[in-house]
């Protein structure tokens, strides 16, 4: 693995290569809450992406998603889904969220509240408040619920009917907003808060599917806690980017040399 097409992810996950091998799934869509302006076509957070659908066009889009998160999904994997709302639509997160459950093989099996490092800037609404934490959904099959994969410890079992104990883990993360500041995404989050989900979540060795990769801090998420990575990006400059950034961290962190930059494992991969 370690991929990144640049590629709408609906085309991504049809590939054979991926059906039924992702053992975790963490990723942030785009909110569909940016402002769009007649100089701005896809308004302020993305470089080559329209975050402007109609609601249902949104929900039909996402369900369509899911349809393939359950094509790629091993048995017992589960989905991390960052959403949030603005202050100009604060319903549609909740739409979407109730029609993935109505509509497709997965469930709410939890929800972690991520507490970024700041918030900027302060809302001047005269009732609302300012957003200092996101929503991160748990997704799992329907019929998985009681059973998808989560690293939870045994603390002790109960010696009467050799029922486990597991230690008590709070649904709240404090991490980073992001990794610093971007010209070609403004919608990014940060190294520390995947590695923390993979400490809840993900399996050494295991392969983890970003279907947003944006600047390509999954993968790097991926590379720090010691899973494989695959993902899909639209926007080719973030793909050249999140490659430049990870052929950067292998130099650093792994070997001087520079044979490992030119393995076919980060060539690019894209069309």
């Amino acid at each position: 693995m370690n991929k990144i097409f640049n590629e709408d992810c609906l085309l991504t996950m049809e590939r054979e290569e991926l059906q039924d091998k992702v053992d975790l799934i963490i990723t942030s869509p785009p909110y569909n809450t940016s402002r769009v302006g007649a100089t701005d076509p896809y308004g302020s957070r993305y470089d080559e992406y329209r975050d402007k659908m109609t609601d249902d066009e949104y929900i039909d889009w996402t369900v369509k998603i899911f349809e393939g998160f359950d094509k790629v999904l091993k048995k017992d994997g589960c989905v991390l889904y960052n959403v949030s709302y603005s202050s100009e639509n604060t319903h549609l997160m909740w739409l979407v969220i109730a029609d993935i459950i109505r509509e497709t093989n997965f469930v709410t099996a939890d929800c972690i509240i991520w507490k970024k490092g700041h918030a900027i800037p302060n809302n001047r609404s005269k009732n609302k408040l300012t957003r200092i934490i996101e929503y991160i959904f748990v997704f799992a099959r329907k019929d998985e619920l009681k059973s998808f994969n989560a690293n939870k410890k045994v603390k002790s079992y109960i010696e009467r009917t050799g029922q486990a104990n597991y230690e008590n883990v709070y649904n709240f993360i404090e991490a980073k907003n992001n990794d610093g500041s971007n010209k070609l995404n403004k919608a990014t989050f940060s190294t520390e808060l995947v590695v923390k989900l993979m400490d809840l979540y993900g399996q050494e060795g295991g392969l983890v599917y970003d279907p947003f990769m944006g600047v390509g801090t999954t993968a790097n998420g991926a590379m720090e806690f010691g899973m494989e990575y695959a993902g899909s990006e639209l926007s080719t400059e973030q793909v050249e980017f999140s490659e430049t950034k990870l052929h950067q961290v292998i130099i650093t962190e792994e070997t001087p040399t520079v044979d490992i930059v030119q393995s076919t494992a980060l060539d690019p991969f894209w069309d």
